[in-house]
């Protein structure tokens, strides 16, 4: 490929397809908080992030990792485990007295009860107020596990464990 004198090469992590800088800017002219979410194929990873001009403030972070600590004895990368994560972050923020935040997706296509809008949710049910429409977000039933329940003999308790760490979560 020729390159004009003009051509400029694009920023490394729009090269790498890591970042979406038009994204990023609209976020930043919010000036405000920024709910950060990343998936990996195994947890969630969440993280209240703040733009400063020598590089993002994390004030505040949650993994899915952390619900086995609490005593979560299932996958870390479902719907229940997304909203047990999100009310972690959103108990944390608000003992932070961080009371909003705009939702970060990165990348991510935006689906309707996809496990970031589960999240969403757990931090809107802990006192973090997120702007998001009230359609996109999951069912009870689906956050609750009483989906896979239905399915799955063995995860058959998965609905009595989601309420007990959520109430672990939310008392203490």
């Amino acid at each position: 490929m020729k390159l004009s004198p003009t051509y400029r090469t694009p920023f490394r992590r729009r090269r790498l397809g890591r970042t979406d800088y038009k994204k990023r800017l609209k976020l930043l002219l919010s000036q405000k908080p920024r709910l950060v979410v990343r998936k990996s194929l195994k947890y969630i990873t969440v993280q209240i992030v703040e733009f400063d001009p020598k590089g993002d403030k994390t004030l505040a972070s949650a993994t899915s990792k952390e619900l086995k600590k609490l005593g979560w004895k299932f996958a870390c990368d479902n719907l229940p485990a997304a909203y047990l994560t999100g009310l972690l972050i959103g108990k944390r923020s608000v003992e932070k007295k961080i009371a909003e935040a705009v939702l970060d997706s990165g990348l991510y296509a935006s689906t309707k009860g996809s496990r970031i809008y589960a999240l969403v949710k757990g931090a809107m049910d802990a006192g973090l107020n997120v702007p998001v429409s009230e359609e996109v977000l999951p069912s009870e039933e689906k956050i609750s596990g009483r989906h896979i329940a239905t399915y799955l003999e063995r995860f058959k308790n998965l609905s009595e464990e989601f309420e007990k760490i959520k109430q672990n979560i939310l008392s203490g």
